[in-house]
């Protein structure tokens, strides 16, 4: 009971870190003389950096298609990973709420809580397809860096990156989501759930592909990292 109170702190921490950071990153930019695209890729690319590096001796995935990927790659049992996706989803609705008590209210309107939405010349198809490829780097970085036995000891700073890059790249398509939980918490908050399906469906077929390849083709039967949930 012990060690899943553990992942679930360590899950919740990060996803409240990153959500908060992220949103509030997109809320100040909202703010005459702050923001920019930049400023909103390195919020969640050193806050993810920072907060994986401080949770992988526990777990460190803090994204549901991350958990996804463990699971379907058997680095993780079932109910481990019910309680990560628990705790990462309740991490991000409790960031929301958080923002939407501290931040002005024309701030909260102007940007939804920092959630992302799908801009007007993007089909559902296509964010759905571009959210895939993010994740899929995202998390094809995971487990090269995080889960194969030989991953240079670089803590969460390539995942981080990794973020970062892929919000440069279609951000202003998608928002760049890459996790369901950043998405949904902002959602329920404000009751805005636009373009839920391309968060969900996106990073999760991505977050699974990327962890079967990496997993079966340049693992293979070598022991699992200790970043799994023990």
């Amino acid at each position: 009971m012990k060690e899943t109170w553990r992942h679930f702190v360590a899950e919740f921490i990060g996803t409240f870190a990153l959500v908060f950071i992220g949103s509030g990153a997109i809320m100040s930019g909202a703010i005459p003389g702050f923001g920019g695209l930049i400023n909103i890729a390195m919020a969640h690319g050193l806050i993810l950096a920072l907060l994986v590096t401080a949770t992988m001796n526990v777990s460190g995935h803090l994204n549901p298609a991350v958990t996804a990927g463990f699971l379907v790659t058997k680095r993780i049992d079932a109910l481990m990973a019910v309680v990560h996706w628990v705790a990462q989803f309740t991490g991000a609705i409790i960031a929301a709420y958080a923002l939407k008590l501290l931040f002005p209210s024309e701030v909260q309107s102007i940007t939804r809580l920092g959630g992302q939405s799908i801009a007007s010349n993007v089909t559902l198809l296509q964010a759905v397809v571009l959210e895939a490829i993010a994740t899929f780097f995202l998390v094809f970085v995971v487990f090269g860096t995080a889960v194969d036995p030989r991953a240079p000891k670089v803590g969460g700073f390539a995942i981080g990156l990794t973020i970062a890059a892929d919000i440069l790249a279609i951000g202003p398509l998608t928002g760049a989501s890459m996790n369901p939980a950043r998405s949904f918490g902002p959602a329920v908050v404000t009751g805005i759930f636009e373009g839920q399906t391309a968060f969900w469906v996106g990073p999760l077929v991505g977050g699974v592909v990327a962890a079967l390849l990496y997993d079966k083709l340049f693992i293979g039967r070598q022991e699992p990292s200790p970043l799994p949930a023990r």
